[in-house]
């Protein structure tokens, strides 16, 4: 299941507006997802930018298949929805295990 980061009704309920539902869309291209082994970021006082990429073991060249611009705040969101859903996985599945160097881990996400 999708959800957003944050959902209007949430947004709304912390301002003590009436809560709302918002619907989202899902195209059948978008419904296919996307694989990824490579994620790269960089940021601007106004934006954070990550490129979400693949690469073959062995290869000097990766190719990007989607870029998410967003602003700090919605980066900050994604953080935290991120950690409690690693959280949730991890309490159900067990601790998931980093591969490669830490070195690398702190530049970028891949293989």
């Amino acid at each position: 299941m999708i959800k957003p980061l944050r959902s209007f009704t949430e947004e709304r309920t912390m301002n003590k507006q009436q809560p709302r539902q918002l619907k989202i869309e899902l195209g059948e291209k978008e419904s296919e997802g996307i694989y990824s082994n490579l994620a790269l970021m960089t940021h601007s006082p106004a934006e954070f930018i990550i490129d979400f990429a693949r690469i073959v073991p062995g290869a000097q060249k990766a190719k990007v298949y989607s870029r998410i611009i967003m602003t700090p705040q919605h980066a900050k969101a994604l953080l935290d929805v991120l950690e409690r859903n690693i959280k949730a996985f991890e309490d159900k599945h067990g601790q998931i295990k980093k591969v490669g160097p830490e070195d690398q881990a702190r530049e970028n996400i891949g293989f």
